[in-house]
């Protein structure tokens, strides 16, 4: 009834996938774009790359109004999506390696040299002549980022390329980035849900919820949003009361049936604190870390019911 119904009144939503927000790169940067699922990420990056044209304001990419795709302009950047891929599933990636080559108009002698020196920098020599399907997902990851460097973008877009990824070929992937970046010295900008991503390569955090910018600043100044506060977590020899007067205070969150709190503290007040516990309760150990990019973005979203 209701496909038959949609025939002839249906209900539209209106939903602005991006509102209007100031976004200002400089050349060089690493910039991590952050946000829930949903705010509006992936399309600024697509807009940035000109898959998806603005219904409104202006933007403009190394000078280039991206959504007209002029071919010097994509010449100039390079976008990565984790879930997409861009290279042919069953063929060897050298020869859709070559396929871009002529795609890109990249003389053969300079095409040889960069595969050179991309494949020794993330060590895929000896995937170049397999097919695609047959490598794993962390050497598959490894292969895309080489196809998107070929043509030697001053721009690189990453949506999410570590997602899926092993903990070991996310960090070789983080340390290729870092290295590339170092040498290169081009943008990047990257959108990723693992934090680790972002304190290792961010320079810069863009924090975007339901397509607005809620924040735009240096690393640093975002972990402290939450005030200057210290989380430290005691282990106790005897399970420890939720009401206790000296945990109270600090927000304690309980674990291992009370055995082990965690408790977020003002940094001017972290000695006194830790000093009173220590005398008063049967510490056998504690420690202690800033708060750190993850633990803002989940107090974030979860004031705002993301």
């Amino acid at each position: 009834m209701g496909s038959l119904q949609s025939l002839w009144k249906r209900d539209f939503i209106e939903k602005a996938a991006v509102k209007p927000l100031y976004l200002e790169v400089r050349r060089g940067e690493i910039i991590g774009l952050l946000g829930p699922n949903g705010a509006g990420k992936t399309t600024l990056m697509k807009m940035f790359t000109g898959i998806v044209v603005p219904t409104a304001g202006q933007l403009r990419v190394l000078g280039f109004e991206p959504a007209k795709r002029d071919l010097y302009f994509r010449q100039k950047i390079a976008l990565v999506m984790g879930q997409k891929s861009q290279l042919w599933w069953d063929i060897p990636a050298m020869d859709s390696l070559q396929l871009l080559m002529r795609y890109y108009e990249i003389p053969k002698n300079l095409f040889l040299e960069r595969v050179h020196y991309l494949a020794s920098l993330l060590e895929v020599e000896p995937q170049l002549q397999v097919h695609i399907r047959k490598l794993s997902l962390g050497e598959r990851m490894k292969l895309e980022l080489m196809a998107c460097l070929l043509h030697d973008p001053q721009i690189i877009f990453l949506d999410e390329p570590t997602i899926g990824l092993d903990l070991i070929a996310q960090r070789k992937i983080r340390e290729f980035l870092l290295n590339y970046h170092r040498e290169r010295g081009v943008t990047v900008i990257l959108t990723s849900h693992y934090m680790a991503d972002v304190t290792a390569l961010c320079q810069r955090i863009v924090l975007v919820m339901n397509g607005e910018k809620h924040f735009d600043g240096p690393i640093r100044a975002f972990e402290g949003l939450m005030g200057q506060e210290k989380y430290v977590k005691f282990f106790f020899s005897q399970a420890q009361n939720e009401q206790h007067p000296l945990l109270i205070p600090w927000h304690p969150s309980f674990g291992n049936q009370g055995l082990e709190v965690e408790l977020r503290v003002p940094e001017d007040k972290l000695k006194d604190v830790c000093a009173a516990i220590l005398q008063n309760l049967p510490v056998t150990d504690f420690q202690t870390e800033k708060m750190p990019v993850e633990r803002v973005m989940q107090e974030l979203l979860s004031r705002t019911g993301a």
